[in-house]
């Protein structure tokens, strides 16, 4: 099996898509990178059976300093089905956003050493669609995948929490066999992100009363010192399953004056769903009573956007399956808990097996050092492509279904 599938993955040819990807930029707030981008990618998914489609992202908004909500654009999304009526059906999804904003410094391919390339979404996550596309040409070349159907989704905002994608990584999730997501390797050499912690970021909108700070200081009612309130007792609601990090507080004006506006950005990272749930409850609570102690109004906006993504019976077994198919090609495959999040947690939270750093070896992603190992872009495809094969040949079906 090993010859098979190594033999239908060019790596050439998987460079060089990524290198002509990572030559877009795709920040998430460039939306006419991201269009050049889904343009791009949809030209390269067409050689797989399947309907690519491009979808509109899910309005989101945002809180202004001024307390005021806006609409924040997004690009759109690239979708793909396969066989949809097949019986088994598995979902892939990538990202093609990066951290990387137009106006970032670090914008260029270097090579660090004969096989380590640097630049911008080599690792996060462009490698990571060459794995996908290239896996499922090998797939869909071994003459074996009749009985397994697939949706792809590569969205436009996972780097800044999926929130114009969600509802759409929910749909295509419904009804899965199971799932794999492309984040590159939790460590360069290709562990596996294990368990992973949630994530929800906050803005709370206070307003007080302004008054002079001299002449009648009694009569104001400081939203900025109900912020410093507030931010002392989410501190205090730290557990060993929760951390909460104040992040940023804007208000404030003339020292002669009672400032009577102020927000507070704060994230908390639950390590399981009940601590996430006690800390939504309990927020509503310390609200009403920062309300009724500095008589001032409060307002939330936000949310956990990532649940936490535990690792029950079914998606251990596809993480089992993994290391199998990656023992086959003596590729040695372990894996770790993590904080960190990714769609894999959105999917996860919908009832799918999810494995989702299927991506590339590499690192210092999110910084101007980010990095890939080139060869790992052929290790990772043949990985797919088997995991992929074994999953239409039925394996795991009693565990994961």
């Amino acid at each position: 099996m090993k010859p098979e599938i190594l033999s239908q993955i060019d790596a050439a040819a998987m460079l060089d898509d990524v290198q002509n990807w990572c030559a877009i930029n795709t920040g998430t707030g460039n939306l006419d990178g991201l269009g050049a981008q889904a343009s791009a990618l949809a030209d390269a998914f067409r050689v797989l059976p399947g309907e690519v489609e491009l979808v509109d992202p899910s309005p989101v908004t945002g809180m202004a300093a001024d307390g005021s909500e806006f609409q924040i654009a997004n690009g759109q999304h690239l979708v793909m089905r396969v066989r949809p009526t097949a019986n088994r059906r598995v979902l892939f999804t990538g990202h093609m956003d990066t951290v990387f904003p137009q106006d970032h410094p670090f914008q260029q391919q270097t090579w660090l050493e004969d096989d380590v390339l640097g630049g911008p979404g080599v690792a996060d996550m462009k490698g990571g669609i060459a794995v996908i596309l290239h896996a499922l040409k090998a797939f869909e070349a071994s003459g074996r995948s009749s009985t397994l159907g697939y949706d792809i989704l590569i969205n436009s905002d996972e780097e800044t929490g999926s929130l114009a994608s969600s509802d759409l990584i929910a749909e295509l999730a419904r009804g899965k066999l199971a799932a794999l997501t492309y984040e590159p390797a939790a460590l360069p050499d290709g562990t596996l992100a294990h368990a992973r912690g949630g994530t929800g970021n906050y803005s709370i909108t206070l307003s007080g009363k302004s008054a002079h700070a001299g002449r009648n200081p009694e009569d104001g009612r400081s939203a900025l010192v109900a912020a410093a309130d507030l931010i002392l007792r989410l501190k205090a609601m730290e557990r060993e399953d929760i951390t909460i990090n104040p992040a940023k507080l804007e208000g404030g004006g003339p020292n002669n004056v009672v400032p009577d506006h102020a927000v507070l950005r704060f994230n908390i990272r639950p390590k399981s769903t009940e601590a996430m749930e006690r800390f939504d409850s309990a927020l509503n609570n310390l609200l009403s009573q920062i309300e009724s102690e500095h008589e001032v109004r409060a307002h939330r906006h936000g949310g956990v956007t990532r649940p936490p993504k535990p690792v029950d019976a079914k998606a251990q077994a596809l993480f089992d399956l993994v290391k199998e198919c990656g023992a086959e090609l003596g590729q040695r495959i372990g894996w770790k808990s993590t904080g960190g999040v990714c769609d894999g947690n959105n999917i996860a939270a919908c009832g799918v097996p999810v494995v989702d750093t299927m991506g590339v070896r590499g690192g210092s992603i999110h910084s101007a050092d980010e990095f890939l190992i080139v060869p790992s872009l052929e290790e990772r495809a043949a990985l797919s492509a088997l995991v992929i094969s074994r999953l239409a040949d039925g394996a795991l079906a009693g565990d994961l279904n």
